[in-house]
């Protein structure tokens, strides 16, 4: 086989999906998402303003830092001018010279500071994800399959103590069990002091045994609602005629379970990934500032605590910006999964 027939099938695809609906559809849907991101940017940073006082409250209350200075820092961000149009000229920036402004507190471009705890933010989150799947999937089949057995009840329990506690507990007592066991679980950081001077598979194993606590932190309450989706979902789908018409003919279980009745309860499931997603984000604030994570959740959480709006709008931003992706993704492996769903059902 000669290396342009292997590319052959590869080529046709990304014409296919230049030629075909989905292309559209995805430019459609980040059309609207843009006047989304255009109001809930006006909207948040007109709330951040306001909470009484700024970023120079606490440097006025220092006698060494003279009138003069403050009334120049002031100008220098452009907080002596109007909120309106604060908001105009950041938006300004960002259309036109792609700068989303200063960090009052690091003094440094706030797209470098985000462009540093991005990636620590969705390794962990994705990291969630897959073990939040992994593991509420095959339960809520087993909790379906065997229903009221002692398995099930044993399942629904666990999950229903698991949604009873919330990030904000869980992180405390997974803090408590490191403490305990210590130092067999590292709290502190995304990474150990030697870690320069491990080899390259060494670093991949430290930067993952440090993501151990705070993925089973953000994992915990997610894994309990989703088992508890997927299980009841496949019990209504094993009432459905067709799987009864399926078990009629004498197909296998297994494959009346996981081929037709499986296929199918998992959408909903899917539909919820972007909001899950979002939601992921949202528990990382508690449980970077816990495992003292070098993620986006602790920068945004210090960014409201020293009223940084430049850097807390970006944040934001940010946030809105995944939820977005994280819902297109989920519609568009939607389609994939189930091809009975056409994505101008979806419009």
């Amino acid at each position: 086989m000669t290396a342009q027939s292997s590319l052959q099938p590869i080529l046709q695809k990304i014409i296919g999906f230049f030629q075909g609906e989905t292309l559209g559809y995805v430019v459609r849907r980040l059309l609207q998402a843009s006047l989304t991101i255009l109001l809930a940017s006006a909207l948040s940073f007109f709330i951040i303003q306001l909470a009484p006082g700024d970023y120079l409250d606490a440097l006025r209350q220092n006698p060494q830092i003279s009138e003069e200075t403050i009334k120049g820092l002031q100008q220098r961000f452009g907080l002596d001018k109007p909120i309106l149009e604060q908001y105009f000229l950041w938006l300004k920036q960002i259309l036109t010279q792609g700068d989303f402004g200063i960090s009052f507190a690091y003094q440094r471009p706030v797209a470098a500071l985000l462009w540093e705890r991005v990636p620590a933010t969705l390794l962990i989150a994705l990291a969630s994800l897959g073990v939040t799947w992994a593991i509420a999937i095959p339960l809520g089949v087993l909790g379906a399959v065997q229903q009221n057995q002692w398995s099930d009840r044993l399942i629904r329990t666990l999950s229903y103590i698991g949604q009873g506690f919330p990030t904000l507990i869980t992180g405390l007592l997974l803090l408590f069990f490191a403490q305990l066991t210590s130092p067999l679980f590292p709290v502190g950081g995304m990474t150990s002091i030697e870690h320069e001077d491990l080899t390259p598979l060494g670093k991949i194993l430290d930067i993952a045994w440090h993501m151990v606590l705070p993925t089973i932190a953000l994992s915990i309450t997610s894994f309990a609602g989703l088992q508890r989706i997927m299980r009841g979902e496949l019990l209504d789908v094993l009432r459905q005629d067709y799987v009864r018409t399926a078990r009629a003919k004498g197909l296998p279980e297994n494959k009346v379970i996981y081929v037709h009745a499986l296929r199918n309860a998992v959408n909903p499931l899917i539909t919820l990934l972007g909001f899950e997603f979002a939601g992921l984000l949202g528990g990382a604030f508690i449980t970077e500032t816990y495992f003292n994570w070098p993620g986006l959740g602790r920068l945004t959480l210090q960014a409201v605590q020293n009223q940084d709006i430049y850097l807390l709008m970006a944040s934001l931003m940010m946030g809105a910006v995944l939820l977005i992706i994280g819902n297109l993704l989920a519609d568009l492996l939607l389609t994939a999964v189930d091809p009975r769903i056409k994505l101008s059902d979806m419009q």
